[in-house]
């Protein structure tokens, strides 16, 4: 049986490619063409996060949660598109399958870091926008992303 309970979803802060520090940090990144690429470390690695072999994208948040991040948001020119929200509700409600993780238990690191304050990842504010669906807000945005995990997931169930 897993260890793994959650999935937290980031934006890079970088170009729509990921970068080094990128493969380092999370398990799964989408590229600005939708297209999942594999992080360093594989999501059994955050089951125990004592031995620092792990994926470290969720300051507080590591232990028994796979990351997934949109490679986007250097600048407002590179804002989370609409064909990586896609692929990563998808991989995001597969991931829930393979694992026993419920949709509701998707969250952003935005999301994570307000419900744990005393955490890095406080004040984190990734996702809190995805202009394609003129979405705003932390709240809304872990929303809109867990309806489209759900749709994708009620699929694969």
């Amino acid at each position: 049986m897993t260890k793994l309970n959650k999935i937290i979803i980031h934006w890079t802060a970088g170009n729509y490619e990921p970068n080094e520090t990128d493969v380092n940090h999370y398990h799964y990144l989408i590229n600005g063409s939708g297209l999942v690429k594999r992080g360093k470390h594989t999501p059994e690695d955050n089951e125990d996060c004592t031995d620092g072999k792990y994926a470290a994208h969720t300051g507080g948040g590591n232990t028994g949660a796979i990351g997934i991040a949109l490679c986007c948001m250097k600048d407002s020119k590179t804002p989370p598109i609409k064909k990586q929200v896609e692929a990563c509700c998808n991989l995001a409600a597969q991931l829930c399958v393979i694992y026993g993780i419920k949709p509701i238990n998707c969250i952003t690191h935005a999301e994570f870091g307000q419900a744990h304050p005393n955490t890095s990842s406080y004040g984190k504010i990734d996702i809190n926008s995805i202009p394609y669906a003129n979405i705003k807000g932390i709240k809304p945005c872990g929303d809109y992303l867990r309806n489209k995990i759900n749709w994708y997931y009620q699929r694969y169930i």
